[in-house]
């Protein structure tokens, strides 16, 4: 699955190439996504897009008036191609720009396109955004802030990080290698971290996302950046993936175990 590092790179390809540009026409070849893709995205048709953003692992085209909240789901990504090339199979989604045109390719089309109409403050109101927690590069997210949402809770250090809850954007590989950096066991009760842990594991979860991003994120399946480019994060992870393997700190065998239906890899030596 897409995560932050992947649609933040997507973000700035979208951005890069199409923000200030109008939008000529918008076409939906197959509609049924996660959600049915609603008619009211030919509203943005004629518009300007003004920015493109990102909110975890949301992408956020704004057309003034309008703003499209755009999810990759599972296998989702987005392209730039010419307005001749071909359709691919999987291609759902075209905004055209122009001699230049945007897809949305899900081959299992667990990705989303929502309407929004851009009123203040639009984004509290927004129902998938109501419980997510702050960004990890945000003044926000602080090692304070880290702190108090741990306390009290009694699952697992990497079930909190992937709920959201906490930080957003924080997916399975990059759970598994913030925590090897930072020496916690995945499967620590979230509430029994000290506060000096929490405090290398917000180290540890905003290096690995900012290494991610810098690295084209990672590419496992489906993922690639607007412009084609896989990414290679995943050529560089301590423990993902690299199960029977010697870890790369002290040598010892990296193991895998499945917690929450995820699989987890960790070194059992470096990690208490």
């Amino acid at each position: 699955m897409p995560e932050l590092p992947e649609v933040e790179i997507t973000k700035r390809g979208v951005a890069l190439h199409f923000a200030g540009k109008r939008l000529l026409s918008c076409t939906v070849r197959q509609p049924r996504l996660r959600w049915p893709v609603p008619t009211e995205v030919q509203s943005c048709v004629k518009q300007v897009l003004h920015t493109v953003d990102r909110r975890s692992k949301y992408m956020l085209m704004d057309f003034g008036a309008h703003v499209l909240v755009v999810h990759l789901g599972m296998s989702g990504s987005m392209k730039i191609v010419s307005a001749s090339t071909p359709w691919d199979k999987h291609d759902h989604i075209e905004w055209n720009f122009g001699e230049q045109v945007l897809r949305y390719n899900d081959p299992r089309r667990f990705g989303s396109v929502e309407y929004v109409e851009k009123v203040p403050a639009w984004e509290s109101g927004f129902q998938r955004f109501s419980k997510l927690g702050p960004e990890p590069f945000s003044d926000a997210f602080t090692p304070e802030s880290f702190f108090k949402a741990t306390r009290g809770k009694k699952v697992s250090i990497k079930a909190l990080l992937l709920s959201g809850v906490a930080v957003v954007g924080v997916g399975n590989i990059y759970a598994c290698e913030a925590l090897f950096r930072s020496a916690i066991r995945p499967g620590k009760a979230a509430g029994r971290l000290s506060r000096a842990e929490v405090a290398a594991l917000h180290v540890a979860v905003v290096g690995v996302l900012a290494e991610a991003i810098e690295r084209g994120g990672s590419t496992l399946r489906n993922f690639q950046a607007i412009d084609g480019e896989l990414g290679h994060f995943q050529l560089h992870c301590d423990v993902y993936g690299r199960e029977k393997q010697p870890c790369k700190r002290c040598g010892a065998i990296v193991k895998r175990r499945v917690m929450n239906q995820r699989s987890t890899f960790y070194c059992a030596q470096c990690q208490r």
